[in-house]
């Protein structure tokens, strides 16, 4: 049986770069599975997302990462291995809204989402019976403005402690600090009610209601220290008319919200995503 791998990469564009990964990976022994690549003319770069099998006898993520260093720094590129057996360790942060944690327990029960989820994090105690129900570790840490730097530094120790490789906010209703944001920067994923830009503050679908929505949406990001302005991963949207009052745009939008979310989270632990400035690229 052969061991799966994932190498991710992005660096200037210039020629012999996929000559080079594919040399690297056949003189190793390596089949790619799967290759998908962006060529940015704009910026004049490059992103890469290969999949490949290798023989399990003496191939390792660290002996990959060994042998590849001096490739990588000719072509001067920021890249990865990942082993595919490996599922990445997240963390879910609620608050009182059940409809996204739900939805991810379901994927994770049913083998729909390459992620192991390890633990649930909520400023509420309302929703540790959904979380017990799926065996799934539960903590509660209040939040309040002057508890907050304790609260933070508490998730930060958890993060730690339980190896979390990715923190999702799923309509966790609380902004995270500056600082905080910066700690977990790439490895942080928030849901936002809305196809941004759109209807910031309280009550967003009685707002898009009143504005006579034709589209209910929801945006799946990065989080940054910018509000709601982190790169994008992905957008799911759903067309509505006139007869939808404010309680249905609820229901439509939470749907949405489920989507998004899961997709992003998906593509983000099966290594699908790049970084790329205020943007991202995914090879989804």
């Amino acid at each position: 049986m052969n061991s799966e791998f994932v190498l991710t990469l992005s660096c200037p564009e210039r020629p012999g770069i996929l000559h080079a990964v594919t040399s690297f990976l056949l003189g190793h022994g390596c089949d790619i599975t799967e290759h998908q690549q962006f060529d940015d003319a704009e910026h004049g770069s490059v992103f890469l997302r290969t999949s490949f099998t290798g023989p399990t006898a003496g191939i390792t993520v660290d002996r990959l990462r060994d042998t590849f260093a001096s490739v990588a720094d000719t072509f001067r590129m920021e890249w990865e291995f990942r082993d595919a057996a490996l599922k990445p360790r997240v963390l879910v942060m609620v608050s009182k809204f059940d409809h996204c944690l739900a939805d991810l327990l379901y994927r994770w029960r049913s083998n729909a989402l390459d992620a192991e989820i390890v633990l649930v994090v909520s400023n509420h105690p309302d929703l540790e019976p959904l979380a017990a129900a799926e065996g799934v570790p539960f903590e509660h840490v209040p939040v309040t403005a002057d508890t907050k730097p304790e609260a933070e530094a508490r998730l930060l120790a958890l993060v730690e402690e339980h190896r979390i490789d990715l923190v999702v906010l799923a309509r966790y209703m609380q902004v995270l600090s500056d600082d905080l944001c910066k700690q977990l920067e790439g490895r942080a994923i928030n849901i936002h009610h809305s196809f941004l830009p759109s209807f910031a503050g309280a009550k967003p679908y009685h707002q898009a209601h009143r504005r006579g929505v034709k589209l209910v949406g929801a945006t799946a990001h990065y989080v940054t220290a910018d509000l709601d302005e982190g790169p994008i991963i992905e957008q799911e949207v759903i067309r509505v008319d006139h007869r939808a009052g404010p309680d249905q745009l609820v229901t439509v939008g939470r749907d949405a919200e489920r989507l998004a979310l899961a997709r992003a989270v998906n593509w983000h632990c099966q290594g699908r995503i790049l970084l790329h400035g205020n943007r991202t690229v995914v090879f989804s």
